[in-house]
């Protein structure tokens, strides 16, 4: 990867703007200025607003923190982002992931075994990354599990997570030292 384009900026260069909205970040559940916003504290106002979404989606969506994971991998692998990767492999597979199931993601492949949930999810954010669009029966599917709220939170954290691979992608974010091997 080529140098970071929009590397850490100085505390002592922040804006009061910037101040306030690295404060809102790292005083919530992620508890620093972690790698997507690096990038997004040029537009503080844009990561206010970004880092609110996320930390719903991250940690209250109605999917709940294993399904949440499993999406955001799925997202992360769709964009080749190796900083979601580097971060949320290994929180996946705190979360109940199967470590086969995301090699298998890493590989671009359909994990061999997957709950009849993660397969709702798979099926649901493959198409949506992939064609643009969600085919009946894996909207239904979803409806079904996790109710219209569900797929609306599903299709929020493929969004936004593909916002945030956008950004590091063009930004060309460092990868942070990680337990997880890198993307092929």
């Amino acid at each position: 990867m080529s140098e970071d384009r929009l590397p850490p900026l100085p505390q002592q260069q922040w804006t009061a703007a910037q101040r306030a909205e690295a404060g809102a970040i790292i005083g919530g559940p992620r508890g620093a200025l972690v790698s997507p916003f690096v990038p997004l504290l040029r537009s503080p106002e844009l990561m206010g607003h970004a880092q609110r979404m996320g930390e719903y989606l991250r940690y209250r969506s109605a999917l709940g923190q294993r399904l949440s994971e499993f999406a955001i991998l799925l997202t992360a692998r769709a964009w080749s982002q190796q900083v979601e990767w580097a971060i949320h492999a290994p929180i996946a597979q705190r979360e109940g992931l199967a470590p086969e199931s995301i090699a298998a993601i890493a590989q671009r492949r359909r994990p061999q075994v997957l709950s009849d949930d993660e397969a709702a999810v798979y099926a649901f954010c493959t198409e949506l990354l992939r064609d643009q669009a969600v085919s009946d029966r894996s909207w239904a599917d979803v409806v079904q599990r996790f109710g219209e709220c569900g797929a609306v939170d599903l299709i929020g954290i493929a969004g936004y997570y593909t916002f945030l691979s956008m950004v590091m992608n063009a930004a060309r974010t460092e990868v942070p030292v990680s337990s997880a091997a890198p993307l092929p």
